[in-house]
C-alpha cells in the first residue's frame, strides 16, 4: 500500500473507533477523547484525500476536522480554571 492509503486507513480507523466507543458509552460525545479522535481521524483522512487529489473528501474531512476543533475550543473554554 502507498502512503496515502496508510494515512487514510488510519484516519478512518480513528473516526470509526470514536463512533464505536461513543455509541457503546465508553466515551462521552463531549469528552476530550471523542473530540481528539475526531480531529486526528478527520485530519488524517483529509491529508490522505489531498494526497490523491480527491477534493470532495478533502472538503468533507476538512469541515469535519474544523467542527471538531471548534468543539474542542468550546470544551476548553467551558472547563473550570483550577487554582494552583
Amino acid at each position: 500500500m502507498d502512503a496515502a492509503t496508510w494515512i487514510g486507513s488510519l484516519g478512518v480507523a480513528l473516526l470509526l473507533l470514536a463512533f464505536f466507543l461513543n455509541l457503546f458509552k465508553f466515551i462521552a460525545q463531549d469528552g476530550l477523547a471523542y473530540i481528539g479522535l475526531n480531529i486526528a481521524g478527520a485530519g488524517l483522512a483529509c491529508l490522505s484525500s489531498w494526497m490523491i487529489a480527491f477534493m470532495p473528501f478533502v472538503v468533507l474531512e476538512a469541515v469535519w476536522c474544523l467542527v471538531a476543533a471548534a468543539a474542542l475550543a468550546k470544551r476548553l473554554r467551558a472547563a473550570p480554571v483550577q487554582a494552583s
